[in-house]
């Protein structure tokens, strides 16, 4: 509760806010996770990266979810503009669509490079499922690993990558 003061001193007027409710609501589904369904059969595992992004990429045979750090796929990439076409396109180029069901670990970097690692590590685990399979995937350049990172800081350089240091004048 928080009190409001009035241009008039007199009246004194309380002020609840709503913050408390929508944090208990958000309790309450925080403790839930969805259930999905995934297959308990033998999976085929690989690791893409991109940037400082790694993902762990676990592939089922036969048809269930697309997980995503626990997360449906969508939900997790859902703020990157064609994002399912993108992560979908392994599987296009293979004729796979819909025949696997895919668990991912993701982490470091941003959501844009965490969906370049999560196709780079779907890539190669479908070549170890079907090795028949890199041809198309490494012509289309899924197979690639892009490594450009940020630039480290160097010492003395006044805390930037490329910055030159000052030099005097006179």
């Amino acid at each position: 509760m928080a009190i409001r003061m009035n241009k008039k001193p007199v009246k004194i007027q309380r002020v609840v806010k709503k913050v408390a409710v929508v944090s208990k609501q958000i309790n309450k589904t925080a403790g839930v996770k969805e259930a999905f369904k995934i297959p308990n059969k033998e999976y085929t595992g690989a690791v893409g990266r991109r940037k400082t992004a790694v993902c762990r990429v676990r592939i089922y045979e036969g048809q269930g979810d697309f997980v995503v750090n626990d997360q449906a796929v969508g939900a997790y990439f859902g703020s990157i503009r064609n994002s399912a076409t993108t992560y979908q396109q392994p599987f296009e180029l293979v004729g796979a669509k819909g025949k696997f069901a895919v668990t991912a670990k993701v982490s470091g970097s941003g959501l844009n490079a965490q969906l370049g690692a999560l196709v780079h590590g779907l890539s190669r685990a479908l070549v170890k499922f079907n090795p028949e399979s890199k041809t198309f995937l490494k012509a289309a350049g899924l197979l690639t690993r892009d490594d450009r990172m940020k630039e480290t800081r160097k010492i003395g350089m006044g805390g930037k990558a490329r910055r030159a240091r000052q030099s005097p004048k006179r």
